[in-house]
């Protein structure tokens, strides 16, 4: 058995790198997926929020009693601009996220020509680039 805390060699390593590597592709990719879905029902909640807003207006204007709908226009504008910032700061990481699942993509396919060279006597005493 090899030791705890870093035995068992380059292969050993190489193959928990890749098993780890497996395991985040997944996450990664289901949270994306939740990022994406969020990002779409803020668009929507941002589109009913004009058309209220709208709506209001008109109602507003319509009416031969002055009622001063000015005060929730304001508080729907207000949580428009709240929406907008969400939306911003989940695209920003839903980008991230895409970048991380690129790298892990990218590593994964390296560290597999890595261990199929490994295994085919490529590189005997370790692995390339280390």
């Amino acid at each position: 058995a090899a030791p705890a805390g870093g035995g068992g060699g380059p292969a050993a390593r190489e193959l928990f790198a890749e098993g780890l590597l497996q395991f985040l592709r997944p996450a990664v990719r289901q949270l994306d997926g939740h990022v994406h879905a969020v990002r779409e029902s803020q668009v929507e909640l941002r589109e009913h929020i004009d058309s209220l807003a709208t709506e209001l207006c008109r109602i507003n204007e319509d009416q031969k009693v002055a009622l001063d709908l000015d005060p929730y226009v304001k508080k729907l504008l207000n949580a428009r601009r709240r929406v907008v910032l969400v939306n911003n700061i989940l695209q920003n990481a839903q980008e991230r996220l895409r970048r991380l699942n690129h790298s892990v993509a990218k590593e994964t396919v390296r560290r597999k020509a890595m261990l199929e060279a490994a295994a085919a006597g490529g590189y005997p005493q370790g692995l390339p680039g280390k």
